[in-house]
């Protein structure tokens, strides 16, 4: 299933692969050159109108890594309106804050892995 995405957001995902945080790098670490299952994933990668962090197409993955910002009740509401609206297609989304990534990396990519093995719920454009 191909996405598509604003040809604007382009040029920024390449900008934000250059200005990666600590925390998206050390994931990519573990996420990068097909390690998990042989699934291919792609950072910052433009989807509809948004960048996500880091999109494993074969599993219909996204996974966001959240800085302390998210913790403000308007970016909460604009992030559970930005998943919803990746869940409608067809998307299903895992977000871990910062100290997660850095406290228990094991655990996140644990979550991720066990994302990717379970099987993808049927999807129909629309619903």
């Amino acid at each position: 299933m191909m996405l598509s995405y604003k040809n604007n957001l382009k040029p920024i995902s390449r900008q934000l692969r250059f200005e990666m945080t600590a925390c998206e790098r050390l994931l990519w670490s573990r996420l990068r050159r097909k390690q998990l299952y042989g699934v291919q994933f792609y950072r910052q990668k433009p989807i509809g109108n948004y960048i996500v962090d880091f999109y494993a197409p074969a599993g219909r993955l996204v996974v966001e890594v959240d800085g302390l910002q998210h913790q403000d009740p308007t970016l909460a509401q604009n992030d559970a309106h930005r998943d919803e609206s990746l869940k409608s297609q067809g998307l299903r989304v895992l977000r871990f804050t910062n100290q997660q990534v850095l406290q228990g990396l094991d655990a996140v990519v644990w979550a991720v892995v066990e994302a990717l093995k379970s099987p993808l719920p049927p999807f129909t454009k629309g619903g």
